[in-house]
């Protein structure tokens, strides 16, 4: 596996870095327990300390951390910052709220015999995060700051293609005071990793990715007991109603595909759209791609950013293809965009049916599929029509009514009159082929923790 930076703009490679070696990998495993024994006994106050002085450092030097997103995945600058600014905000979160989250709790009981239970919320030791190339900075925050938070321990084995991001990371909680192997990034080979979650000083892993690496890892965590959590794919319904404030509405579906260049789990990949504003929908949202931007990430005019790389690029050209040959009709939209960098072109896919494989799948970049649905009672079914269930949006002029339509949507989260967004103090995750497990809030933090049961009892024991 090569670990290695390549502009996404120029195709330039800027760094190689080697694969972790064997005696590497044993020495972050017993620096990581080692650091456990203590960081496990360290009080929550000076674990905030060194939480909060992460997301300090994270803010203080944003323009560092968006510039090599940039340079490692194209990610345009005004979205870098975006990037860095919510991780620091998660950081933040587990600074203010670690106490309340693992305070512990008493539990009613029934009858006065059965004593006084407590609930307590003890850390299990080293937990593995794999972790994708989408959002470097905010991916490794998003499971890091509740890990350290509870107690636990952590090693990282980030994107072959955003190494630097990782190495910077990696810095970044050493400068924050954490201690030295409380936090490790390394280039593991895919065989490392499995030799990592078989230690027995490894109690879970959280993976981010592709459903190809969720079942292999899962699979590598069940046979090994160790528990797992998967954020894997998505394909968002974004569900337009017949009252829908039609500006509003399309300005939000043009983001919420758009921005990240369309490579967010989260991001809305099929509008839903009533047959009553159908058409007024797709002639303003094909206006509005096609006033994007497309170009040099680094200039603050660009809109649309090219895809993490030309491969990536490929992949969805070639997805594209194969929608068609199937039925689907495929619509280039705006300025033909620029011949250098690892750009795909705007495209809207019509006329997809259940029968074209297409209609499941997600495309992860700029690649909308419209649906056109008879009625709001339509509209559902085809939202809940995919094999993923990670979030989802319905846009209507009675927010009342649409929380009645998001109960309906199966999917881990939905938002009413705005897209799919993460947040440091909302819960994240998803069900079915978008995974398991939830990330942040108190979900996150009580993933990977012992729910351990004290129970006091005072009553003389039967039969003396």
């Amino acid at each position: 596996m090569a670990y290695a930076t390549t502009n996404p703009y120029t195709g330039e490679v800027l760094n190689v870095f080697p694969d972790a070696t064997d005696s590497q990998v044993d020495q972050a495993l017993d620096d990581a327990h080692n650091a456990f024994l203590l960081w496990k006994d360290t009080p929550l106050s000076q674990r905030k300390v060194i939480l909060q002085r992460a997301a300090d450092l994270l803010r203080e030097r944003a323009t560092d951390y968006a510039r090599l997103l940039t340079l490692e995945m194209g990610k345009i600058t005004a979205e870098g910052r975006a990037e860095v600014e919510i991780s620091a905000g998660i950081f933040e979160y587990y600074a203010n709220n670690m106490e309340t989250l693992l305070a512990p709790e008493a539990l009613s009981v029934a009858h006065p015999n059965e004593g006084k239970p407590t609930l307590v919320y003890e850390p299990l030791g080293i937990i593995l995060a794999i972790e994708p190339w989408n959002f470097p900075i905010y991916q490794v925050a998003r499971i890091l700051a509740p890990q350290l938070a509870a107690g636990n321990t952590m090693l990282l084995k980030h994107a072959s293609n955003v190494p630097q991001s990782a190495a910077a990371f990696d810095q970044l909680m050493l400068d924050a005071g954490l201690p030295d192997g409380a936090f490790r990034n390394l280039f593991a080979t895919r065989q490392q990793v499995e030799k990592i979650i078989n230690d027995p000083r490894v109690h879970g892993v959280a993976l981010t990715g592709s459903e190809g690496a969720g079942a292999i890892i899962a699979a590598q965590a069940s046979r090994a007991l160790k528990k797992s959590t998967m954020e894997l794919g998505g394909s968002d319904a974004f569900v337009v109603l017949a009252d829908a404030e039609l500006d509003k509405t399309v300005n939000w579906a043009v983001f919420g595909r758009h921005w990240n260049a369309g490579q967010v789990c989260v991001s809305s990949k099929r509008m839903i759209v009533v047959d009553e504003v159908y058409d007024a929908f797709l002639s303003r949202y094909i206006e509005g791609v096609a006033q994007l931007k497309a170009g040099d990430p680094f200039d603050p005019s660009t809109t649309l950013a090219p895809l993490s790389s030309q491969a990536a690029a490929d992949e969805i050209r070639g997805k594209i293809r194969e929608a068609v040959a199937h039925g689907a009709t495929a619509t280039e939209v705006g300025p033909k965009v620029p011949s250098q960098g690892a750009f795909v072109q705007p495209t809207i896919l019509s006329n997809l049916t259940p029968d074209n494989p297409a209609y499941y799948w997600e495309f992860f970049g700029p690649v909308t599929m419209i649906f056109r649905a008879k009625n709001e009672e339509e509209a559902i079914q085809i939202a809940n029509d995919s094999p993923y269930g990670l979030g989802g949006s319905v846009f209507t002029a009675d927010p009342l009514h649409g929380a009645e339509v998001a109960k309906r949507i199966s999917t881990g989260m939905v938002f009413v009159n705005h897209p799919t967004s993460p947040k440091a103090d909302l819960p994240f995750g998803g069900i079915r082929r978008s995974g398991y497990g939830r990330e942040l809030t108190d979900l996150g933090i009580k993933e990977f923790v012992n729910h351990k049961l004290i129970c006091i009892v005072d009553i003389d024991a039967p039969f003396l």
